[in-house]
């Protein structure tokens, strides 16, 4: 099941749980139950069945590599742990279990190396939250692609039980109940059941459990997928607009994952600083664009938007709102992580702010009681001995250790580029001009910007030919006239408009122009578009010949990934990022918030490689500019510094770097930038 469907959900949240950023919903029904003895399942709905015991023994034992299995990747052996631990809470496991199963998965899902590769190579990685037990069982899947543990466990389950599981309200007791009590399996059978009032009678279920059951559907099929930063931003930006001249209101900021710069986001968190909660409340639960108000009290409120997200708003006290950022920002691992250093502390951590412990490890009542609070989120992270962390970084992946030594990234501000490596025109696929994109990026006070119309081997983009080339350039050298003269007359900014392309890599690793055509670009991007589902060694080849071509200079889009659209090409990324960094080819992440490809974790990892990055629009249009920041976005998730990126350098320097490619993939001189 997706793990936007899950959150923060602990076992089962009761009808009182807190809802924490990413936060699930409580179940329907209240009662636990305990691991039964496995019994064969009578057939049909209706009947009564028995899941598998979910404390038999593990099959031991795994069988060594052979060359033909193919490497299971990161994704796929989390989504292997993720489904382990689903089927185990369905079946009444212990909660401590099922949670190491989804942290592992979280983790492994977020490693920035492939970690069956390494595993099969004998030198596994140290992965957080993956102790012997979990460890043996990613040996047993790198070596053979399968775990037994997990084929006996979807024996014993039927799949379609954990889909029940992304139903609101519905958690695995009431999935468990329902499908040993009424032989339920499928989001139909639960539909009609509910609609027959034949719930009502089971224990912890009530007629108003039916209609919540019945609710939960009808708002799962009706959720879109989770929302791209750009539609996420356009929610966002509408609720302010709404809500900010309220009165009373001092300060309204987005949190949870949209505030971290995730790919996507689920649910949205709205905090506001008020004098006057119940004015802003009020507002709150009947604007316009409000579809039903799910929940409203005196200091938050939770809505479902029309055709779009749930939005939960959350009130914090004027001068104590630095621990209601912090929570509700997150991440759930990073929150974590504090709430253990305060308690080594003496202190419990909430939204609310440090409560102090009595000797008992319990919060002091009465006279002894202490609370402190702080007006913002960095007098709460100096309260633990921390810099402040960026909201990008809060992931649990070394940003609370960099901030205790004081070795924090200088992370990279959308005010250092000063130029734009990927960008098209009505030459190719784009809507605008030539002219009307150079303007518009010189009016975003950029010194340069790289027009990069397709090839002609990408003939649905209108790709040119050599003969188009050069009609291009001849419109290029003109408007460089234009802005010299401009700028020689004060009349604007020094700007210059680079002539390139976007090179196709066809599916032979062939260019497709020759040399000749190609060193007369002053910039070369070159991207994979067609023959995606060849296997890794060809695609590797076809990467490869890009990266020691003399001639091209960045890599685009390196994945070719559609975030929520199409998976990520079957590359060596570790062979990638040396290739790139010997030759000093400059991996894009593509600013297109349906693209952010490198993505946060392969822009770390690169990195640490030694490789230098663009971050670029991939702008068709000119509303499309914009884009980029999407891209400085996920640089900063993947602790990306300004002089790790070419498109801050001033224009002489990024010249001087490409005309160099022919003597570093001669091996002539070194990759790493000076």
């Amino acid at each position: 099941m997706p793990r936007g469907a899950r959150g923060a959900r602990g076992p089962e949240g009761g009808a009182g749980a807190t809802r924490g950023p990413e936060g699930g919903a409580p179940d329907a029904a209240a009662q636990g139950s305990a691991p039964v003895p496995a019994s064969p399942p009578a057939a049909g709905p209706g009947a009564a069945r028995a899941l598998g015991d979910p404390g038999a023994g593990e099959p031991p034992g795994s069988t060594p590599p052979t060359a033909d299995v193919p490497l299971l990747t990161n994704a796929e052996l989390a989504r292997i742990f993720h489904e382990i631990g689903d089927i185990l809470e369905v079946q009444g496991e212990l909660v401590f279990k099922t949670v190491a199963y989804h942290r592992a998965a979280d983790e492994i899902a977020h490693c920035p190396v492939e970690v069956a590769r390494a595993y099969r190579e004998g030198h596994p990685p140290r992965i957080p939250g993956v102790g012997a037990a979990i460890s043996k069982k990613l040996e047993e899947l790198a070596a053979t692609g399968r775990l037994a543990f997990h084929e006996r466990l979807r024996s014993q389950v039927p799949t379609s039980l954990l889909a029940l599981l992304e139903i609101p309200g519905v958690g695995p007791r009431t999935v468990r109940l329902l499908y040993e009590q009424r032989g339920i399996e499928t989001l139909d059978d639960l539909r009609h059941a509910a609609e027959a009032g034949h719930l009502r009678d089971l224990r912890g279920m009530s007629e108003r459990s039916e209609a919540a059951i019945l609710d939960g559907i009808a708002q799962l099929e009706r959720r879109q997928q989770r929302l791209h930063l750009g539609d996420a931003e356009r929610i966002v930006q509408g609720l302010l607009a709404e809500l900010r001249d309220v009165p009373g209101v001092r300060e309204l900021v987005p949190a949870g994952s949209f505030r971290r710069g995730r790919e996507t986001v689920g649910d949205l968190d709205l905090l506001a600083s008020t004098d006057d909660p119940r004015a802003l409340v009020g507002r709150f639960t009947a604007m316009p664009s409000v579809e039903r108000v799910l929940g409203s009290g005196p200091h938050k409120a939770s809505v479902r938007l029309r055709d779009g997200p749930q939005v939960d708003l959350m009130v914090m006290p004027p001068g104590e709102e630095g621990t209601y950022l912090v929570h509700f920002t997150g991440s759930k691992e990073h929150n974590v992580r504090l709430r253990s250093m305060a308690r080594d502390r003496g202190w419990s951590l909430s939204e609310k702010g440090f409560l102090r412990l009595g000797p008992d490890g319990e919060p002091l009542a009465g006279e002894g009681a202490e609370l402190r609070t702080f007006p913002d989120e960095a007098g709460a992270y100096a309260f633990l001995g921390l810099a402040w962390i960026p909201p990008e970084l809060r992931e649990d992946r070394g940003e609370i250790e960099a901030a205790a030594a004081g070795r924090l990234p200088r992370l990279i501000e959308p005010g250092d580029l000063r130029g734009d490596c990927h960008s098209h025109s009505d030459w190719s696929d784009g809507v605008h001009t030539v002219e009307q994109m150079a303007v518009a990026a010189r009016a975003r006070g950029y010194a340069w910007q790289v027009l990069t119309d397709h090839s002609f081997g990408l003939g649905i983009a209108r790709g040119l030919s050599p003969e188009r080339v050069e009609q291009q350039r001849a419109v290029v050298a003109d408007l460089n006239e234009r802005f010299a003269r401009e700028a020689h007359d004060g009349a604007a900014p020094a700007f210059r408009l680079l002539h390139g392309c976007e090179l196709e890599i066809h599916a032979d690793a062939a260019l497709d122009f020759t040399d000749e055509v190609l060193e007369r670009f002053d910039v070369v991007v070159a991207a994979l578009h067609v023959s995606r589902r060849q296997p890794r060694g060809q695609l590797m080849a076809r990467v490869t010949a890009a990266l020691r071509s003399p001639h091209v200079d960045i890599l685009a889009h390196p994945a070719g990934r559609i975030v929520g659209g199409r998976e990520d090409l079957d590359l060596d990324w570790d062979r990638v990022y040396e290739e790139a960094a010997r030759t000093g080819t400059i991996l894009e992440i593509d600013g297109s918030d349906h693209r952010l490809d490198l993505s946060d974790e392969r822009a770390r990892r690169a990195v640490e490689h030694g490789c230098l990055l663009a971050i670029d629009s991939d702008a068709h249009r000119l509303e499309e500019l914009d884009a980029i920041r999407w891209g400085v976005t996920t640089a900063r998730r993947g602790w990306v510094e300004a002089r790790h990126v070419v498109n801050t350098w001033p224009l002489e320097t990024l010249l001087d770097w490409v005309a160099h490619k022919p003597a570093r993939v001669a091996g002539t001189i070194g990759g790493d930038a000076k």
